[in-house]
């Protein structure tokens, strides 16, 4: 610390009992015992839900990725839950989903990793749906360049994930129109997923009312999949 003195002549008393309280305060600091702050001054949260949106929905969740979160929020009442949002263009260029495939592998890999404990809820809308189902794959679909897309997770990432809730999935009709492999869940996750689809969605069933593809459409139907999700975890 910089001492700027404006007198030739300074009264050393002064000077002294400042420095001495200076001195005393260093000798307490050094003596005692000072704890480093602790890695669970941000603690794991117990669940954390990945949300992939829909197809021309803005960054973040999406309507139905928020309402799904609120949902499950409400159900779990006494356990703290984050929520992340996957993150790729949702544009009708659907090539670009696989930056979806590869965001959401990341942060579920890193997540096992640096929060063992939490458990884990992956699902997302239309084509965020799609995005997720491919994460769980075992295998790089037939037809699909390698190079392009990430390596399957590791076996052991499934024993992380309490539920996959999947919102108006494409059917393979709709993967085959979009010139895209057919959704396939791995076999670690198969047991622990479910695919709701809205009536008449001609995405998710033979349907054809366009309007039911909607993501207000789901507001019905996201309870149903936060209570599945709530039951495994």
């Amino acid at each position: 610390m910089a001492v700027v003195c404006h007198h030739k002549r300074v009264n050393a008393r002064r000077i002294l009992r400042p420095l001495g309280v200076a001195l005393a305060l260093t000798w307490l600091l050094q003596s005692t015992a000072i704890t480093p702050p602790s890695a669970s001054a941000e603690p794991c949260p117990d669940v954390q839900v990945l949300f992939a949106r829909g197809t021309d929905e803005a960054p973040g969740l999406g309507e139905t990725g928020q309402a799904f979160a609120d949902a499950l929020r409400a159900r779990l009442p006494e356990r703290s839950l984050d929520v992340y949002p996957v993150d790729y263009p949702a544009t009708n260029d659907w090539p670009t989903g696989v930056q979806g495939i590869r965001d959401a592998a990341n942060h579920i890999e890193a997540t096992a990793a640096s929060c063992p404990k939490t458990k884990m809820v992956l699902s997302g809308f239309s084509q965020g749906a799609a995005v997720m189902g491919f994460t769980t794959a075992d295998v790089i679909p037939d037809g699909v360049d390698g190079t392009d897309v990430p390596r399957p997770m590791p076996p052991e990432v499934a024993d992380h994930v309490a539920a996959v809730v999947l919102f108006g999935t494409p059917n393979e009709r709709a993967m085959n129109f979009l010139g895209q492999p057919a959704v396939v869940i791995g076999p670690g996750y198969t047991g622990k997923t479910i695919q709701l689809c809205a009536p008449e969605d001609p995405v998710c069933s033979e349907g054809l009312n366009f309007s039911a593809h909607a993501p207000g459409a789901y507001g019905g139907i996201v309870d149903e999949g936060a209570a599945y999700a709530a039951n495994r975890l």
